[in-house]
């Protein structure tokens, strides 16, 4: 990590240059207890990403799929024969790895605390100047995932502290648990007063598996989990699941066969039978210039 006087001095600029950058968002940085520092890795993909060049000289990303695990996305990936790598670890995750260079697709569903808007607060930290795109991949349902019947009679957020219902976690990072704070907070509660389960869920399937198991009473995800394990649902909020996807790759084979599949009857079929999609703005262009 570099501090504002270490990168004016790397990119021989005056330090007032690199606040104006970072006020504009055009620079990769992240505040600190008060400081604004710089991952140097960063810095450098921010200049080479500046450096005039043939589009075709610049890196393309490996036949990778990171981020958020999402049921319509991983059936989409496989059927469509698009030949992309499969890594969910989570949306904040998913994203690092791709602003890496580790893969040329990133899958997220995070929502900004104060704006409540989804994903473009977090990309621009880290991708500001970077030649990218954020397609919109569905609005999905959140919400809390129960047994079957729901046997402590939860009616919402607020149940899971009077009732000492184990919550399911989900791992720092993922879009699930970003939500649940902020959800949380709305109600008032906050999660260190909630009993929770002893082991962490890295993803939706693993979070409904814990409820079907008798491991955690409930937990926050998607209504497509709970009805995969016939598991009760409370939903809490619509959400919009987006990809980033490199500009360039966007035209090679593995995603033009992705989002071809998108356009077809078994996609939306899929859609359906999964539940809790809308997949009606499958495909749209959320922002070109991040």
């Amino acid at each position: 990590m570099m501090s504002t006087r270490e990168v004016a001095d790397y990119l021989r600029i005056k330090e007032r240059k690199v606040y104006d950058l970072v006020r504009a968002g055009q620079i990769p940085a992240t505040r600190v207890t008060g400081k604004w520092l710089f991952p140097k890795r960063l810095i450098d993909q921010w200049v080479a990403a500046h450096t005039d060049m043939p589009a075709d000289a610049l890196p393309l990303a490996p036949k990778v799929a990171v981020g958020s695990h999402d049921p319509l996305l991983d059936w989409a990936i496989r059927e469509s024969g698009s030949e992309l790598a499969l890594l969910a670890g989570g949306s904040l995750d998913g994203l690092t790895r791709f602003a890496d260079g580790q893969a040329m697709l990133c899958g997220l569903h995070l929502r900004d605390g104060a704006s409540g808007d989804y994903n473009l607060p977090f990309l621009r930290p880290l991708l500001a100047g970077r030649d990218v795109v954020l397609i919109h991949w569905a609005w999905r349902q959140q919400g809390l995932v129960v047994a079957p019947e729901n046997p402590l009679g939860l009616a919402g957020l607020a149940d899971l502290k009077k009732k000492k219902a184990r919550l399911a976690l989900r791992q720092p990072g993922a879009g699930s648990q970003v939500l649940l704070q902020a959800l949380l907070e709305a109600e008032g509660l906050a999660l260190a007063t909630l009993k929770t389960a002893e082991s962490v869920a890295r993803s939706e399937t693993d979070l409904a598996l814990m409820i079907q198991e008798g491991k955690a009473d409930a937990g926050l995800a998607i209504e497509a989990a709970a009805r995969q394990f016939r598991l009760g649902f409370l939903p809490l909020a619509r959400e919009r699941f987006d990809l980033v996807i490199q500009r360039r790759a966007y035209f090679e084979p593995a995603l033009q066969k992705l989002f071809a599949m998108t356009r077809t009857e078994p996609f939306q079929d899929r859609a359906r039978r999964l539940g809790g999609y809308e997949v009606a703005e499958t495909g749209l262009v959320i922002n070109n210039n991040i």
